[in-house]
Protein backbone atom coordinates (compact mmCIF):
# COMPACT_ATOMS: atom_id res chain seq x y z
CA UNK A 1 0.00 0.00 0.00
CA UNK A 2 1.03 3.38 -0.89
CA UNK A 3 0.42 6.86 0.21
CA UNK A 4 0.62 10.31 -2.06
CA UNK A 5 -0.91 13.32 -1.93
CA UNK A 6 -2.65 14.82 -4.78
CA UNK A 7 -3.13 18.51 -5.76
CA UNK A 8 -6.34 19.22 -7.58
CA UNK A 9 -7.42 21.67 -9.61
CA UNK A 10 -8.45 24.22 -6.40
CA UNK A 11 -5.47 24.17 -4.90
CA UNK A 12 -6.28 22.01 -2.20
CA UNK A 13 -4.63 18.73 -1.59
CA UNK A 14 -6.09 15.56 -0.83
CA UNK A 15 -4.31 12.33 0.75
CA UNK A 16 -4.97 8.70 -1.01
CA UNK A 17 -3.73 4.99 0.02
CA UNK A 18 -3.57 3.23 -3.12
CA UNK A 19 -3.30 -0.23 -3.72
CA UNK A 20 -3.89 -3.06 -6.60
CA UNK A 21 -4.14 -2.89 -10.12
CA UNK A 22 -7.39 -3.48 -12.66
CA UNK A 23 -10.39 -0.97 -12.94
CA UNK A 24 -10.48 1.32 -10.64
CA UNK A 25 -12.51 1.65 -7.30
CA UNK A 26 -12.33 5.20 -5.22
CA UNK A 27 -13.37 5.01 -1.67
CA UNK A 28 -14.51 7.68 0.01
CA UNK A 29 -14.92 7.51 3.87
CA UNK A 30 -17.54 8.66 6.75
CA UNK A 31 -17.24 11.81 9.09
CA UNK A 32 -14.23 11.63 11.88
CA UNK A 33 -12.58 9.04 10.05
CA UNK A 34 -9.83 8.70 7.42
CA UNK A 35 -8.85 6.70 4.54
CA UNK A 36 -7.60 3.85 6.66
CA UNK A 37 -11.37 2.98 7.59
CA UNK A 38 -11.28 1.22 4.28
CA UNK A 39 -8.10 -1.17 5.62
CA UNK A 40 -10.02 -4.62 4.82
CA UNK A 41 -11.20 -3.53 1.35
CA UNK A 42 -8.20 -2.12 0.20
CA UNK A 43 -7.30 -6.19 -1.11
CA UNK A 44 -9.87 -6.33 -3.19
CA UNK A 45 -9.40 -6.97 -6.63
CA UNK A 46 -8.90 -3.73 -8.09
CA UNK A 47 -6.47 -0.50 -8.44
CA UNK A 48 -7.90 0.60 -5.10
CA UNK A 49 -7.82 4.50 -4.14
CA UNK A 50 -8.89 5.85 -0.68
CA UNK A 51 -9.20 9.13 0.43
CA UNK A 52 -8.73 11.08 3.24
CA UNK A 53 -12.14 13.71 2.78
CA UNK A 54 -11.50 17.65 3.49
CA UNK A 55 -10.63 18.53 6.32
CA UNK A 56 -9.73 14.59 7.45
CA UNK A 57 -6.57 13.21 7.76
CA UNK A 58 -3.83 14.90 5.35
CA UNK A 59 -6.32 16.46 2.90
CA UNK A 60 -6.95 20.50 3.22
CA UNK A 61 -10.59 21.36 3.93
CA UNK A 62 -13.24 23.06 1.88
CA UNK A 63 -14.16 26.69 2.50
CA UNK A 64 -16.29 27.26 5.98
CA UNK A 65 -20.25 26.73 5.43
CA UNK A 66 -19.44 24.26 2.85
CA UNK A 67 -22.38 21.77 2.23
CA UNK A 68 -22.99 18.24 0.58
CA UNK A 69 -22.80 19.70 -3.43
CA UNK A 70 -19.16 21.65 -2.18
CA UNK A 71 -17.86 18.13 -0.86
CA UNK A 72 -19.32 16.74 -4.50
CA UNK A 73 -17.69 19.38 -6.47
CA UNK A 74 -14.85 18.19 -4.20
CA UNK A 75 -15.10 14.46 -5.34
CA UNK A 76 -15.29 15.47 -8.87
CA UNK A 77 -11.89 17.14 -8.73
CA UNK A 78 -10.40 14.60 -6.66
CA UNK A 79 -11.24 12.12 -9.88
CA UNK A 80 -9.96 14.35 -12.20
CA UNK A 81 -6.90 14.66 -10.40
CA UNK A 82 -6.59 10.96 -10.66
CA UNK A 83 -7.10 11.55 -14.60
CA UNK A 84 -7.88 7.81 -15.00
CA UNK A 85 -11.69 8.24 -16.37
CA UNK A 86 -14.50 7.03 -15.39
CA UNK A 87 -14.39 5.11 -12.09
CA UNK A 88 -16.25 2.64 -9.42
CA UNK A 89 -17.03 5.15 -6.62
CA UNK A 90 -18.20 3.43 -2.78
CA UNK A 91 -18.80 5.78 0.06
CA UNK A 92 -19.71 5.03 3.54
CA UNK A 93 -21.88 7.04 5.85
CA UNK A 94 -20.97 10.91 4.44
CA UNK A 95 -18.96 9.10 1.97
CA UNK A 96 -22.42 7.76 0.47
CA UNK A 97 -23.88 10.98 0.08
CA UNK A 98 -20.95 12.11 -1.90
CA UNK A 99 -20.95 9.29 -3.85
CA UNK A 100 -24.30 9.00 -4.77
CA UNK A 101 -24.26 12.98 -5.59
CA UNK A 102 -21.55 12.37 -7.79
CA UNK A 103 -23.20 9.34 -9.64
CA UNK A 104 -26.32 12.15 -10.28
CA UNK A 105 -24.38 15.36 -10.78
CA UNK A 106 -21.37 13.76 -12.83
CA UNK A 107 -22.69 10.30 -14.51
CA UNK A 108 -19.37 10.36 -16.86
CA UNK A 109 -17.10 9.79 -14.22
CA UNK A 110 -18.92 6.98 -12.49
CA UNK A 111 -19.13 3.35 -13.83
CA UNK A 112 -20.35 1.81 -10.90
CA UNK A 113 -21.75 3.39 -7.32
CA UNK A 114 -22.00 1.88 -4.00
CA UNK A 115 -23.77 3.64 -0.98
CA UNK A 116 -22.90 1.85 2.21
CA UNK A 117 -24.99 2.77 5.49
CA UNK A 118 -26.20 5.86 3.90
CA UNK A 119 -29.10 7.90 4.73
CA UNK A 120 -32.29 9.13 3.05
CA UNK A 121 -35.04 11.15 3.98
CA UNK A 122 -34.70 10.66 7.72
CA UNK A 123 -37.59 10.72 9.90
CA UNK A 124 -38.34 14.37 11.54
CA UNK A 125 -37.45 13.39 15.43
CA UNK A 126 -33.83 11.83 13.83
CA UNK A 127 -33.51 14.98 11.71
CA UNK A 128 -33.63 17.21 14.84
CA UNK A 129 -31.20 15.01 17.21
CA UNK A 130 -28.63 14.57 14.18
CA UNK A 131 -29.04 18.31 13.76
CA UNK A 132 -28.58 18.91 17.27
CA UNK A 133 -24.99 16.83 17.13
CA UNK A 134 -24.04 18.78 14.43
CA UNK A 135 -24.93 21.57 16.24
CA UNK A 136 -22.51 20.29 19.62
CA UNK A 137 -19.63 19.55 17.66
CA UNK A 138 -19.83 23.19 15.86
CA UNK A 139 -19.40 24.68 19.62
CA UNK A 140 -17.09 21.88 20.87
CA UNK A 141 -19.10 20.11 22.59
CA UNK A 142 -19.37 16.82 21.10
CA UNK A 143 -18.60 13.38 22.56
CA UNK A 144 -17.14 10.50 20.55
CA UNK A 145 -18.86 8.02 23.46
CA UNK A 146 -22.41 8.32 21.75
CA UNK A 147 -21.52 7.17 18.40
CA UNK A 148 -19.12 4.77 19.30
CA UNK A 149 -22.16 3.05 21.35
CA UNK A 150 -24.24 3.50 18.21
CA UNK A 151 -21.78 1.94 15.88
CA UNK A 152 -20.36 -1.13 17.66
CA UNK A 153 -21.59 -3.84 20.09
CA UNK A 154 -19.44 -4.79 22.98
CA UNK A 155 -17.53 -7.47 21.35
CA UNK A 156 -15.89 -5.13 19.09
CA UNK A 157 -13.08 -3.59 21.27
CA UNK A 158 -10.53 -3.57 19.04
CA UNK A 159 -11.91 -2.23 15.78
CA UNK A 160 -14.05 0.57 18.44
CA UNK A 161 -10.30 1.75 19.84
CA UNK A 162 -9.05 2.10 16.44
CA UNK A 163 -11.88 4.29 15.41
CA UNK A 164 -11.74 5.79 18.37
CA UNK A 165 -8.21 6.95 17.90
CA UNK A 166 -9.57 8.48 14.56
CA UNK A 167 -12.33 10.46 16.12
CA UNK A 168 -9.99 11.98 18.66
CA UNK A 169 -7.60 12.68 15.99
CA UNK A 170 -9.77 14.34 13.56
CA UNK A 171 -9.53 18.35 13.24
CA UNK A 172 -12.42 19.15 15.06
CA UNK A 173 -12.70 21.97 12.36
CA UNK A 174 -12.72 19.52 9.63
CA UNK A 175 -15.26 17.32 11.98
CA UNK A 176 -18.00 19.94 12.17
CA UNK A 177 -17.90 21.00 8.56
CA UNK A 178 -18.14 17.65 7.26
CA UNK A 179 -20.98 16.68 10.23
CA UNK A 180 -23.14 19.82 9.35
CA UNK A 181 -23.05 18.38 5.59
CA UNK A 182 -24.15 14.99 6.47
CA UNK A 183 -26.82 16.27 8.73
CA UNK A 184 -28.40 18.45 6.25
CA UNK A 185 -27.46 16.10 3.02
CA UNK A 186 -29.61 13.02 3.63
CA UNK A 187 -32.22 15.31 1.34
CA UNK A 188 -30.38 17.15 -1.07
CA UNK A 189 -30.42 14.64 -3.68
CA UNK A 190 -32.83 12.04 -2.39
CA UNK A 191 -35.78 12.59 -5.41
CA UNK A 192 -32.94 12.21 -8.11
CA UNK A 193 -31.36 8.78 -6.96
CA UNK A 194 -34.01 7.66 -9.69
CA UNK A 195 -30.94 9.29 -12.27
CA UNK A 196 -28.81 6.94 -10.96
CA UNK A 197 -28.33 4.42 -14.43
CA UNK A 198 -25.32 3.03 -13.33
CA UNK A 199 -24.67 -0.05 -11.35
CA UNK A 200 -26.04 0.34 -7.96
CA UNK A 201 -25.00 -1.26 -4.30
CA UNK A 202 -27.25 -0.18 -1.58
CA UNK A 203 -25.88 -1.93 1.76
CA UNK A 204 -26.30 -1.50 5.29
CA UNK A 205 -26.42 -3.90 8.37
CA UNK A 206 -29.58 -4.94 10.01
CA UNK A 207 -28.62 -3.14 13.55
CA UNK A 208 -27.74 0.09 11.98
CA UNK A 209 -30.39 2.57 13.61
CA UNK A 210 -29.79 5.79 11.55
CA UNK A 211 -29.06 3.64 8.20
CA UNK A 212 -32.15 1.75 8.26
CA UNK A 213 -33.11 -1.25 5.98
CA UNK A 214 -35.77 0.63 5.40
CA UNK A 215 -33.55 3.49 3.80
CA UNK A 216 -31.46 0.94 2.29
CA UNK A 217 -34.34 -0.87 0.34
CA UNK A 218 -35.54 2.44 -0.42
CA UNK A 219 -32.61 4.00 -2.31
CA UNK A 220 -31.93 0.55 -4.41
CA UNK A 221 -35.82 0.76 -5.15
CA UNK A 222 -35.47 4.08 -6.20
CA UNK A 223 -32.22 3.12 -8.43
CA UNK A 224 -32.71 1.88 -12.12
CA UNK A 225 -30.14 -1.01 -11.31
CA UNK A 226 -29.89 -0.84 -7.52
CA UNK A 227 -29.29 -3.89 -5.41
CA UNK A 228 -29.97 -3.70 -1.57
CA UNK A 229 -27.97 -5.94 0.31
CA UNK A 230 -28.42 -6.15 4.23
CA UNK A 231 -25.93 -7.82 6.38
CA UNK A 232 -27.67 -9.11 9.84
CA UNK A 233 -26.12 -8.38 13.02
CA UNK A 234 -24.04 -5.68 12.28
CA UNK A 235 -24.53 -1.91 13.05
CA UNK A 236 -23.10 1.05 11.37
CA UNK A 237 -19.04 0.18 10.53
CA UNK A 238 -20.02 -2.73 8.72
CA UNK A 239 -17.11 -2.72 6.23
CA UNK A 240 -15.19 -2.85 9.45
CA UNK A 241 -16.93 -5.43 11.08
CA UNK A 242 -17.99 -7.92 8.59
CA UNK A 243 -15.75 -7.37 6.14
CA UNK A 244 -16.35 -10.47 5.00
CA UNK A 245 -19.43 -9.89 4.02
CA UNK A 246 -18.88 -6.61 2.27
CA UNK A 247 -15.76 -7.31 0.47
CA UNK A 248 -18.38 -10.25 -1.37
CA UNK A 249 -21.04 -7.76 -1.97
CA UNK A 250 -18.09 -5.63 -3.61
CA UNK A 251 -16.67 -8.31 -5.60
CA UNK A 252 -20.01 -8.92 -6.96
CA UNK A 253 -20.87 -5.18 -7.62
CA UNK A 254 -17.63 -4.69 -9.39
CA UNK A 255 -18.40 -7.82 -11.70
CA UNK A 256 -21.86 -6.10 -12.72
CA UNK A 257 -22.08 -5.17 -16.44
CA UNK A 258 -21.16 -1.55 -16.94
CA UNK A 259 -23.06 -0.36 -19.85
CA UNK A 260 -26.29 1.95 -19.11
CA UNK A 261 -29.56 0.30 -19.91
Amino acid sequence: MTSRTLRLSDGGTVRVLEQGAGETLLLIHGVGLRAEAWEPQMGLEAHVIAVDMPGHGESSPLPPGARLPDYVAWAARVIEALNLGPVNVAGHSMGSLIAAGLAISRPDMVSRVALLNAVHRRTPEARAAVLGRAAEIAAGAGSIEAPLARWFTPDQAEIRGKVADWLRSVSQQGYAAAYRAFAEGDSVYADRLGEIRCPALVLTGDGDPNSTPAMTRTMAGMVHRGQAVIIPGHRHMVNLTAPREVCQALRDWLATREAHA
